[in-house]
């Protein structure tokens, strides 16, 4: 059975409660549009798995402080910002199920504002000398920068190897959750070989995550997306990965040209989609995300066995279990 996020919060669920008021606080503008702005971005939060991340990270390797708080805002703040100008650049007019701020706002706004999410992350960090909690966190925006540049480089061609794919969702997707494992255990005074356990741990549950978002796109009706949306907007995933590696040369022929020409004709997605489950894609991604999986619960299993070990425990089983 499938944990639930609420079971896994309850270690935490006082916490939480008190960093969503900071966080509200924290984002407050004298400036009313952007106070408008900020109110419509902090009701769109969705279920505050990367907090939960850093207050169970930090209970792991010690006690939360108000380090860990304003730790978790620091990675909320440049998350949400990452997102805002993420929208911009896809020209995206929805994000989770809400108008994106540049639907509404336009794009030049969406920028500043993403700026402003920036400089505040930046501001808090300072003003409270939190410059190993800074050091962490601007790491992993400026590789999941890298990551991105990385994949529009790569996919153009389609010819991603597999450990391009791994280099790519190491920084893109990765490097957030490991980003904030390791914040949470340096907020909570951890030692430095404790906090690069936990980054690693962070790493592994984040490719476990994304290799699971590939898996949904092509076999589950609950993922609140459109099935075989990757495929549609030319992305390279794990499955196909491995089918373009185990094909004919015909057969990937054939592959390249429904991604390259017919990738809005349903019908042609769909044969896609059949190939790649014949051609074991679909369990040989299983098997891999299960491998990163097993390895993040093995180093988490190092640190004493306490209510918040067990949960980022179930945090792992819910990322690799999850239906949408």
């Amino acid at each position: 059975m499938q944990p639930s996020l609420e079971d896994i919060r309850k270690p935490i669920e006082n916490e939480l409660r008190i960093f969503e008021e900071k966080f509200r606080l924290a984002m407050k503008s004298k400036t009313p549009l952007l106070d408008t702005i900020m109110n419509y971005i902090v009701k769109q939060k969705g279920k505050k798995v990367r907090p939960m991340f850093v207050f169970l990270s930090a209970s792991v390797c010690g006690q939360i402080s108000e380090s860990t708080y304003r730790g978790a805002s620091l990675i909320e703040l440049l998350h949400t910002a990452t997102l805002v100008h993420d929208d911009v650049v896809d020209d995206a007019d929805e994000r989770r199920g809400f108008f994106s701020i540049n639907a509404i706002w336009k794009n030049k706004i969406a920028v500043l504002v993403g700026d402003y999410l920036l400089s505040k992350g930046l501001l808090l960090s300072v003003g409270n000398k939190d410059f190993r909690l800074l050091e962490i966190v601007s790491n992993a925006v400026r590789e999941m920068s890298e990551g991105e540049l990385l994949q529009i480089e790569k996919t153009r061609k389609l010819n991603i190897s597999e450990e391009i794919y791994f280099e790519i969702i190491r920084q893109k997707t990765a490097s957030l959750i490991s980003s904030a494992c390791a914040v949470g255990a340096a907020s909570s005074g951890a030692s430095e070989k404790e906090i690069e356990m936990m980054r690693l741990f962070g790493e592994k549950v984040g490719i476990a995550f994304q290799i699971k978002d590939d898996l949904l796109d092509l076999g589950n009706d609950d993922t609140g997306k459109p099935h075989g949306l990757d495929l549609k907007e030319k992305k390279i995933t794990l499955p196909l990965i491995f089918t373009l590696n185990n094909c004919t040369s015909a057969e990937r022929k054939k592959i390249v040209s429904i991604i390259k020409n017919h990738s809005k004709e349903p019908d042609k997605v769909e044969d896609l989609i059949e190939m790649i489950k014949e051609k074991k894609g679909i369990s040989y991604a299983s098997e891999k995300m299960n491998q990163y999986k097993d390895e993040a619960i093995n180093i988490i299993n190092q640190f004493a066995e306490t209510p918040a070990r067990d949960s980022l425990s179930r945090l792992v089983l819910f990322t690799t279990e999850r239906k949408k």
